[in-house]
């Protein structure tokens, strides 16, 4: 089954080969080259996944139910059993040629292994950081997700990297710095791979990371750090864009995550810390233009990530400033006076600068 952008690409290089700008050889080549790149996911393959992960629970609620009533050898060889035969379901399915049903088998194995970790240490009453077993687990996922290409594998391996980091982060309240060590390592595999969902699932994990730094350095009061970082990575990003097309597929997401991550600074500066009146209306008037700048340069650049983040983040914005002066009309007014101004003068340069030449729009 054709996943909509490759029906999109096939129409595409349909209309470029009628028009002679690709031939048929090259069309062909195009299309297996896609069709090798990853593995569809589509309906069957997401009841797959979930049919597994129900079937993950539905086991460890069996044995979890019957523990105390079986020998300790019994509990053993359930639990290798449970690992195995999912290895093995696997593989007969990956013989059959249905790749995103192995994964789901995969999957469960995996689950089961991270439940057998923790319940033999519950067995042999081995005492220790209950994070070391999360930590095991993740290293598990990985090493079945790169051995065996299993995308969710991998996926998973990364959602268990963050909440291994989670629960150093609250156990300890400071940096987990170890998070970008497991983070570098799936991320890696996920690029091996060539998965684009688990390149984005990283580039969320480590936007997140890099945003709780202002919460956890200098007793939260780091905002700034967060928002001079994702500037910097947001400037990192269109310039990649500009100096680098080729790369254009990354760094075109990269500068959404970017945005949010600046967007999510300045956003701390305001609302999380205790700024004066001045400074307040000083912050949320960059703010708002630096958003600005983000939608008209998505509008430019047919970035439809960035567009829609601008969106939300220009009305959270607005919202968050209005309850927060609230209590003082007048103040209220003025910073609505100057936004507006503000907006105003774009639209009028954006005006200007449409008026000189044709540019690259995206509907909204």
């Amino acid at each position: 089954m054709l996943t909509p952008y490759k029906k999109r690409l096939a129409q595409d290089l349909d209309r470029w080969r009628s028009n002679g700008w690709v031939s048929e050889e090259g069309r062909s080549a195009i299309l297996a080259d896609v069709a090798n790149s990853g593995r569809d996911f589509n309906l069957p393959s997401a009841l797959a996944i979930l049919a597994s992960v129900l079937f993950g629970f539905a086991a460890i609620s069996f044995v979890a139910a019957h523990w105390e009533d079986m020998p300790r050898l019994g509990r053993l060889l359930l639990l290798l059993a449970s690992v195995w035969a999912g290895y093995a379901v696997a593989g007969w399915l990956a013989s059959k040629g249905h790749d995103m049903f192995a994964d789901a088998a995969i999957l469960f194995s995996v689950a089961m292994f991270g439940a057998s970790v923790m319940l033999i240490s519950q067995m042999y009453h081995i005492s220790g950081d209950p994070t070391d077993g999360v930590l095991m687990w993740w290293i598990g996922a990985l090493f079945a997700g790169v051995l065996l290409r299993s995308n969710p594998a991998l996926a998973l391996a990364m959602v268990l990297v963050c909440i291994w980091s989670s629960m150093k982060t609250l156990d300890r309240n400071e940096v987990h710095w170890p998070f970008l060590i497991g983070w570098a390592a799936v991320t890696a595999a996920f690029i091996w791979q060539r998965w684009c969902p688990g390149l984005h699932l990283s580039a969320l994990a480590l936007s997140l990371f890099v945003i709780s730094l202002g919460y956890l350095l200098d007793r939260g009061h780091e905002h700034a750090l967060v928002a001079i970082l994702g500037l910097v990575a947001a400037g990192a990003a269109i310039a990649a864009e500009k100096a680098l097309p080729e790369f254009d597929s990354v760094a075109a997401p990269s500068l959404g995550y970017a945005v949010a991550v600046a967007f999510a600074g300045l956003y701390g500066l305001q609302f999380f810390e205790d700024p004066t009146l001045g400074t307040l209306i000083a912050l949320a008037a960059l703010t708002l233009v630096l958003l600005l700048a983000a939608i008209s340069y998505a509008l430019a650049t047919g970035n439809r990530g960035v567009l829609w983040l601008g969106y939300i983040g220009f009305s959270l914005e607005i919202l968050s400033v209005y309850w927060k002066t609230v209590g003082s009309i007048l103040n209220t007014s003025l910073f609505f006076l100057i936004a507006a101004l503000i907006v105003a003068g774009l639209a009028y340069m954006a005006l200007r600068l449409a008026q000189r030449g044709p540019g690259k729009e995206v509907a909204a």
